[in-house]
């Protein structure tokens, strides 16, 4: 069972090494990349415009952009360690991931790599999980296994990690908050060691990089941009679960939640979720008769409006009325339109130089403020 027939494209390594050093230059994220990516056309027209742009977006001074040097370092670290370097449509990237807005540009993959383009379901939850919810999880997960799917979750302590010991045989896969080779937590390397023969392990982040608190939530978008649905098992209020679940229903990914008992607080966000209108879940079979109709219906990249070509060719007084209705309160990108009085093309343009020169943040829901 495959989510799509496995793709042909392969970049030249030119065009990786150069998308690597894009990526990892300051201040360039996967929105980032993916703009100026469909603006210049390669990631080597991109590199010679980053610092213009910076300046023009107000930078203080030229911001480093990562060497060829550093680029082709990384990348034999990454043969050493077998991870391999991949981009959205080539083969081994899984599919769904590919459709989300911040989709990584390269993914460092390692493990049975075929498992990345199998139907995968998310399941995450409490990591102070009850024992009834370790055991229902490792059930749920491995019934979803033996049904063909490979679950997919972050390694954490608790319902992540019963839900992939239960599935090492079918297939299962590790999306880490850090490098390959900076596991957390640390006692899990067994079970990613055991899990890579059937399964597979997924990072964007480079060798080396130990995982801080920041880097979690940008772990859990790609444990649901990956998936058909996500399944929450044990959650409090105000968990990185919730904030999964979240992240899912903003991708358009199903969101599942197994009732648990009112007065037990590890249950009451996953309560919650299911008087929000999430799918409720005691069984498999739930989960598949959901996302059945989703798995036959073709797997497409949605129209953006960030689609169409930017203009860089504003002048002062425009970029300086577009970049005073700034502030530290998030504001969409539609009000921002529609109150500069300018194309979509002119806002776009000046938000990518305020965010090359690393004044630009990035909120849920296409909010942007300034830093």
């Amino acid at each position: 069972m495959h989510d799509r027939t496995p793709s042909t494209a392969k970049l030249t390594d030119t065009e990786r090494l150069n998308r690597l050093r894009l990526i990892r230059s300051d201040n360039v994220g996967p929105r980032t990349f993916a703009s100026l990516l469909r603006h210049f056309g390669n990631a080597a027209s991109a590199l010679e415009r980053l610092p213009e742009l910076a300046r023009r977006g107000g930078a203080s001074g030229p911001g480093r952009i990562c060497s060829a040097e550093d680029a082709a370092a990384e990348f034999a670290a990454c043969r050493k360690a077998g991870v391999s370097l991949v981009a959205p449509d080539e083969a081994h990237y899984p599919p769904r991931l590919a459709t989300i807005d911040d989709a990584p540009p390269l993914l460092g993959v390692r493990g049975a790599l075929d498992a990345l383009t199998r139907p995968m379901i998310a399941i995450v939850g409490s990591r102070n999980a009850s024992g009834a919810g370790l055991k229902f999880a490792g059930t749920l997960a491995r019934d979803l296994g033996d049904a063909g799917f490979v679950v997919i979750s972050g390694l954490a302590r608790g319902i992540d990690q019963a839900a992939h010991r239960a599935t090492v045989a079918s297939g299962t896969v590790a999306v880490l908050a850090g490098g390959h080779d900076r596991i957390y937590p640390p006692e899990h390397a067994d079970l990613l060691a055991a899990l890579l023969a059937h399964g597979a392990a997924i990072s964007e982040m480079p060798l080396g990089h130990v995982p801080r608190a920041r880097d979690f939530p940008r772990r859990n978008r790609l444990i649901s941009g990956a998936a058909l649905g996500v399944v929450i098992v044990e959650a409090a209020h105000r968990s990185g679960s919730l904030i999964t679940a979240r992240m899912a229903a903003e991708q358009g990914r199903e969101v599942f939640a197994v009732p648990g008992s009112p007065i037990d607080p590890r249950a009451a966000g996953t309560n919650d979720l299911i008087k929000q209108g999430a799918t409720l879940v005691t069984e498999a079979a739930d989960i598949i008769t959901a996302v059945t109709p989703i798995m036959e219906r073709p797997i497409m990249l949605s129209a953006r409006e960030d689609d169409e070509p930017l203009d860089f060719a504003t002048d002062a007084p425009e970029r300086e009325r577009i970049v005073s209705l700034l502030g530290p309160s998030p504001i969409s990108l539609d009000d921002l339109i529609r109150m500069a009085d300018t194309s979509p093309a002119v806002v776009r343009a000046v938000l990518l130089e305020l965010e090359l020169a690393g004044k630009l943040e990035h909120h849920g829901g296409g909010l942007v403020s300034m830093i």
